[in-house]
């Protein structure tokens, strides 16, 4: 009797969950025959657009600096899975976005899903995937409205073996609304990204939104005014065919250098330069970088990047513990190669205005990353900076000052090591021979002054041949900054 049972509960479960399957998929097919989908193989359309620069703003949360588009056209070809836009990018240049002139970005059909995401997640894309992959459906109220919400796996893996999730909200008029999902990311871990359509038009038969915008971790990061739209336009090839040959990044190595620049004291040269800095009860990492920001943001690289930075300074200081690493700032390209030391139980120290934002970021799940802040299962450890910190004791000590009115970032911190009269920063650069200077360097030297830090040499975050710049040289190029 007991079995009888079991049997017809299980009977009655599957054809539940066959019932919720062809629900699931009813709701699928509605809303593509109301936005037009069939038929609907390629899409172009043009009009205005921004992008906002996550991760390299002046304000590393909300408030992102943002690039304008003009003459903005994106073509998606759906049968291939490919994507070409073009426009003219706007200024002035946004450090980490697009720089002004001619802007361009393709999507092809061999991308993974960071990029791929693109094509998926518009309303077209999202209902496409959705007919061909296995589909749930539920009902759910946002700020009082109701929205059939759909969720299906794209055929894509993250590093970390994970099947990524894609979601989209249809409203009552059988229209996407918005798409949703999550990507790998070094400094966010599993990073949400959504996107939002409104202002539907009626274009050959096909619903068009006439605005879409992206989101990344609740921040703007793109969005685009259409102002004119065409069906599986006939000069197809001809959009999609690149104006400028492709840029193939060769992979990043993770090979790091080091040398003595003062007794106790290494200069560690890769992608970035950190300074490694021994002290009578330990280590200080200061620096260190990847390409994060300016280049694919890669959580394998950025990873073995900090993973070798770490590595090169156990080998230079053996049976020493590294107690911190300093991160100059947060932008992305110098945050990305935290979480090895976070997963290590190093304690990151990072001016006060980014204290709270590393420290959520780093607490985020992460499992698509997979890295060795995954596998730890630790929880960052963050002390901030509000306008000064002194590491170490009277025979050595690492001094950290916040710097003022620096418009590359609001929280920068400067490093001075007062016995070696060495000063470090990230990102205030050296300008090649014949390049004037930045005005970045006229405001460290005048933080410099305000603070009364006696240095002699000069280090700076970018990797360059030669010693350390001398006191007198950096005078130079502030006055010639002025």
């Amino acid at each position: 009797m007991i079995r009888a049972i079991a049997i017809s509960v299980a009977i009655v479960a599957a054809l539940a969950g066959n019932a919720d399957a062809q629900d699931a998929r009813g709701v699928v097919e509605e809303a593509s025959r109301a936005m037009g989908v069939a038929g609907l193989d390629s899409i172009a359309f043009a009009g205005t657009a921004a992008y906002g620069n996550i991760g390299q703003s002046r304000r590393i949360s909300f408030g992102l600096a943002s690039t304008a588009i003009g003459d903005f056209t994106r073509t998606i070809d759906f049968v291939r899975s490919a994507m070409h836009t073009t426009g003219v990018a706007g200024s002035p240049a946004v450090p980490g976005n697009p720089p002004p002139g001619l802007f361009e970005e393709t999507v092809s059909p061999t991308d993974g899903w960071t990029t791929q995401l693109d094509i998926w997640m518009t309303p077209w894309g999202f209902l496409r995937g959705a007919a061909t992959q296995p589909v749930t459906v539920k009902t759910e109220k946002i700020e009082g409205v109701p929205f059939k919400v759909v969720t299906f796996t794209p055929p894509f893996k993250s590093p970390s073996g994970q099947s990524y999730k894609l979601t989209g909200y249809i409203n009552a008029e059988n229209l996407v609304e918005r798409t949703e999902t999550w990507v790998e990311h070094p400094v966010f871990g599993d990073m949400r990204v959504e996107s939002f359509f409104s202002n539907y038009q009626d274009v050959s038969g096909v619903k068009v939104p006439a605005r879409m915008a992206q989101r990344r971790m609740s921040m703007e990061t793109f969005v685009a005014i259409v102002k004119t739209a065409n069906v599986n336009p006939p000069r197809l090839t001809e959009l999609m065919k690149p104006l400028a040959p492709p840029h193939e990044r060769a992979p990043l190595s993770a090979a790091v250098t080091s040398e003595m620049i003062a007794d106790g004291v290494y200069r560690i040269s890769g992608r970035y330069v950190a300074l490694a800095v021994g002290l009578k009860d330990g280590v200080v990492v200061i620096g260190g970088g990847s390409t994060c920001g300016m280049d694919p943001c890669s959580p394998q690289e950025s990873e073995q990047l900090g993973l070798a930075i770490l590595a090169e300074t156990k080998k230079l200081f053996p049976g020493k513990a590294v107690k911190y690493i300093v991160n100059t700032h947060a932008h992305f390209d110098h945050s990305a190669v935290l979480p090895p030391f976070a997963a290590d139980g190093i304690t990151i120290v990072t001016d006060d205005q980014n204290r709270y934002f590393i420290e959520q970021a780093l607490s985020e799940p992460r499992t698509l990353v997979g890295d060795a802040l995954a596998r730890s299962k630790k929880k960052p450890k963050v002390i901030g900076v509000e306008e000064m910190l002194v590491l170490g004791d009277a025979s050595r000590s690492v001094e950290l000052h916040h710097l003022m009115k620096i418009d590359h970032s609001d929280g920068m911190l400067v490093a001075y090591l007062p016995n070696e009269k060495i000063l470090f920063a990230g990102d205030i650069d050296v300008p090649p021979a014949g390049e004037p200077p930045g005005q970045a360097l006229l405001s460290l030297f005048q933080n410099v002054d305000r603070l009364k830090l006696d240095f002699d040499r000069y280090v700076t975050a970018r990797p360059v041949a030669g010693p350390p710049i001398t006191r007198a040289e950096l005078v130079k190029l502030a006055q010639e900054a002025h």
